[in-house]
C-alpha cells in the first residue's frame, strides 16, 4: 500500500467521478443520486461491508478487494433474481491506504463495472485510524412478485446449489499459507476464487422464476441452508456426498485422510457465493436442463422436511458437526 495521504476531494474527483457515468449520479456533485425504476420493474437493494483483517487480508491486491466488494453484493442480487444496475459506496480509508492503493482499487471497480454493467451512483469517503473499511449498497431491478425470499420453501422441496462448494474456504487457507499438498495451479486458482467470487447472475432470471426460497452461500452451505429452513419454519436434509466440488477442491479432498471431515470442512467454510435455492420436485429436471444450457449447472443436494434444523448425512449416516459455518460477532 502507498504511504502518502491523498486529499479526500482529490480521491473523489480523480478516481471516483470517472466511475459515475450514469446521469443518476449527478457527477458526484450532489448529496443524492436520483433514479426511477424502469416501468414494470421492482427495486432490489442489498448491502455488504468488508473490513480489512476480517473479510480480506492487508496483503490482498487492491483490485481484488474492489472486485470482492462488488461481487459479494452481486451474488445477493443474483439469488433474488435481480438484474444489477448501480451502487453506492462508502470508503473509510486507513492510514495505509495511500494514493497507489486507491488508484488500483478504482481500477478494479472500473473493470467490474464494465463486466457487470454497473455505475457508481454516490456514497461517502472518510479517514479512519482503524482498519480499512469498505461498504457497498447495490441496486438492481427485479420482476414484480418474482423475488424469492428465504421464507418460501415447502416440505418436500428439493434443495439445489450452483457451481462448486468449498473453494472460497480453501482459497482463504491458501492466501493465509495454511494449506499444503496442492499444485501451484490449484493453489492459484483457489486463491482467486476467494479473492474474486463469481456471482451467478446468469441464473438470476431462472431463480427468480422458479425458486420457492433462495439465498447465496456466504456463511457456509450448512449455515445458509439453515437460514432458509429457519425462515421457512422447516427442517432440511443435506447430503454431503452430493455437494458439487471443483476439480481443485476434489483433488484437495482426495488427499485428506478423513474424507467425511474434509467434506464437512468444505460445506461449512463459507465465501463460496453460489446460489442455494429450493424448488418443487416436479420442476427439478427442467430447471437443471435450463441451468446447464445457461452454462451454470446446478446440483440437487437435499430436501426440505417438516421439523427444524439441518440434518447432514454422508452415505445415509447422520454426521455430527461442531460448527455450521461463519459466525458474525
Amino acid at each position: 500500500m502507498g504511504s502518502d495521504r491523498p486529499d479526500e476531494f482529490e480521491t473523489i474527483s480523480r478516481l471516483l467521478t470517472p466511475l459515475a457515468e450514469h446521469p443518476a449520479a449527478r457527477g458526484l456533485l450532489d448529496d443524492v443520486a436520483v433514479l426511477e425504476p424502469p416501468p414494470g420493474k421492482t427495486l432490489i437493494l442489498t448491502h455488504d461491508t468488508l473490513v480489512e483483517g476480517v473479510h480480506f487480508l492487508a496483503t490482498d491486491p487492491a483490485d481484488t478487494v474492489a472486485a470482492k466488494l462488488l461481487r459479494v453484493n452481486l451474488s445477493d442480487l443474483a439469488a433474488k433474481g435481480a438484474e444489477p444496475f448501480g451502487y453506492l459506496m462508502s470508503c473509510a480509508w486507513s492510514t495505509a491506504s495511500g494514493w497507489d492503493w486507491r488508484e488500483a482499487f478504482a481500477c478494479g471497480l472500473l473493470d467490474d463495472q464494465r463486466k457487470y454493467g454497473l455505475a457508481l451512483l454516490g456514497g461517502d469517503t472518510v479517514s479512519t485510524p482503524g482498519p480499512l473499511t469498505l461498504g457497498a449498497t447495490l441496486i438492481g431491478w427485479g420482476q414484480p412478485n418474482r423475488t424469492p425470499s428465504r421464507a418460501g420453501a415447502r416440505a418436500g422441496d428439493v434443495v439445489l446449489v450452483s457451481g462448486a462448494i468449498g473453494d472460497g474456504g480453501l482459497g482463504l487457507k491458501v492466501v493465509q499459507g495454511r494449506i499444503g499438498a496442492l499444485s501451484e495451479v490449484d493453489a492459484a486458482w483457489l486463491a482467486d476464487r476467494y479473492r474474486r467470487p463469481q456471482p451467478r447472475l446468469g441464473l438470476a432470471a431462472l431463480v427468480g422464476r422458479e425458486a420457492t426460497a433462495s439465498a447465496d452461500v456466504s456463511d457456509g452451505l450448512v449455515a445458509d441452508l439453515g437460514n432458509i429452513a429457519r425462515a421457512s419454519q422447516l427442517g432440511a436434509v443435506l447430503e454431503l456426498d452430493k455437494i458439487p466440488l471443483s476439480d481443485a477442491g476434489g483433488r484437495w479432498l482426495g488427499k485428506q485422510a478423513d474424507q467425511a471431515a474434509g467434506l464437512v470442512e468444505l460445506a461449512t467454510a463459507g465465501d463460496d457465493y453460489e446460489i442455494l435455492f429450493t424448488v418443487p420436485p416436479d420442476r427439478v429436471t427442467r430447471i437443471q436442463e435450463e441451468a446447464r444450457e445457461l452454462g451454470h449447472p446446478v446440483r440437487a443436494i437435499g430436501r426440505m422436511r417438516d421439523g427444524d434444523g439441518v440434518e447432514v448425512t454422508l452415505a445415509s449416516q447422520v454426521q455430527t458437526l461442531a460448527r455450521t459455518g461463519w459466525r458474525h460477532r
